[in-house]
């Protein structure tokens, strides 16, 4: 048995139970369990007390963890509701939010702080579409007008800024040129999956073989997700892909596939049990034992990119919500551009992205992951606050 030792990964995994067990104990602490993931990953790592390191079993269930990650958000789109006016404003509110990322990147880059002002807009124009949806929940504005307004723009957001790290900053290297060719070529590959998948899933047979196998342990159909994941994802960098949008698109190709949930209700709570369980606590640990804090610190020019940083997130993906503003009123347009500017989980894989090609150093990565970190923090709760206040018209 090779010489590998599993008490960082012990470590890690201790930290992603006690995350949620706090809260669950603190309910008043009304701060996601990701924040307290991260905020561990770099106060015992080696920005730290230096007391875990990121070794190879960790770095392998954290890259397990990203990829199942991203599967999960492209679970959680629902293209059948991509259509009509909130399509359209969604695309021009994306299209304004890059305008005003590039902008903002511009800035940055004139400071010294980046290397491309895109990747920042990139990374900016991203929303984390799975801590919005449970804010629009619980101020029961999910079903709603602008509840399905803000899914679509975050999730046009999430897709668009995939699609655009993958495309233009890919570690493989290579032209955009090529590697548009190797898209379009990967598109065309992952649509004739679908339609597999989908002409399988009218036979009778497999369905009821389905239906038999889905709650044994054989899990039969998490199993067949798990195939599809892993089958992009190594098909996305056989194409010189970055492999999150692998990822991406077989959870968006399992969500649009998976029409009848009735027949099967657990299966995408057991989706969530594999990567809330385990595998995506250990990226975000991890993503906080990467974290170059000490970097951060040690320069007070440095500290001072995160309120900036933030401000930029806000502007760039707040301002589009305004868009909003005659249909809802101007107060929930606030409450969506808040939502909206709510990011960390593509920041943190944008900014590896970025430290890993070069374009950005790791104590920029660790400047704009603080902001986002900020973004969970303050946004959702601000959201929620508006939400829930009584309307002004019904009170006169």
């Amino acid at each position: 048995m090779p010489d590998v030792g599993f008490v960082n990964l012990f470590a890690v995994a201790a930290i992603a139970l006690a995350a949620p067990l706090l809260l669950g104990l603190a309910p008043k602490l009304r701060v996601p369990a990701v924040v307290l993931e991260i905020v561990a990953g770099i106060a015992l790592g080696p920005s730290g007390l230096g007391w875990i390191t990121p070794d190879l079993p960790v770095q392998i269930v954290a890259l397990l963890g990203l990829a199942f990650l991203l599967f999960l958000a492209g679970l959680e789109i629902d293209v059948r509701r991509l259509r009509g006016r909130a399509l359209r404003v969604a695309v021009l509110g994306y299209g304004v939010t890059l305008l005003l990322g590039l902008a903002a990147g511009a800035g940055f880059a004139t400071a010294g702080w980046v290397h491309s002002p895109l990747l920042v807009a990139v990374a900016l124009s991203a929303t984390s579409l799975g801590l919005v949806v449970p804010v629009l929940k619980d101020a029961g504005q999910a079903e709603g007008g602008l509840g399905q307004a803000v899914i679509a723009a975050c999730s046009v957001a999430d897709f668009a800024a995939v699609l655009l790290v993958s495309l233009l900053f890919s570690a493989s290297g290579g032209s955009t040129g090529a590697r548009l060719v190797l898209l379009v070529a990967f598109a065309g590959l992952v649509v004739v999956t679908a339609v597999v998948i989908a002409l399988a899933g009218r036979s009778r047979r497999l369905g009821a073989t389905l239906a038999r196998l889905q709650d044994t342990t054989a899990e039969i159909r998490v199993r067949a997700a798990v195939v599809l994941l892993v089958a992009f994802v190594a098909l996305a960098e056989a194409f010189g892909l970055e492999s999150i949008l692998g990822a991406f698109l077989a959870g968006a190709v399992v969500g649009l596939l998976d029409r009848d949930s009735g027949s099967h209700p657990r299966f995408r709570v057991k989706l969530d049990a594999i990567g809330y369980g385990f595998l995506i606590p250990v990226f975000f640990v991890t993503s906080g034992l990467r974290l170059d804090l000490s970097g951060l610190l040690a320069d007070a020019g440095a500290l001072v990119r995160v309120p900036l940083f933030l401000a930029a997130l806000l502007l760039a993906r707040g301002i589009p919500a305004l868009l909003f503003a005659r249909e809802f009123g101007r107060r929930r347009a606030i409450a969506a551009g808040l939502l909206q500017a709510t990011s960390l989980p593509f920041l943190v894989t944008a900014t590896q992205i970025g430290v890993l090609t070069g374009l950005m150093t790791p104590v920029t990565a660790a400047a704009l992951v603080c902001a986002g970190l900020l973004s969970v923090l303050l946004f959702p709760a601000g959201a929620l606050a508006l939400l829930r206040a009584p309307d002004p018209v019904a009170v006169r």
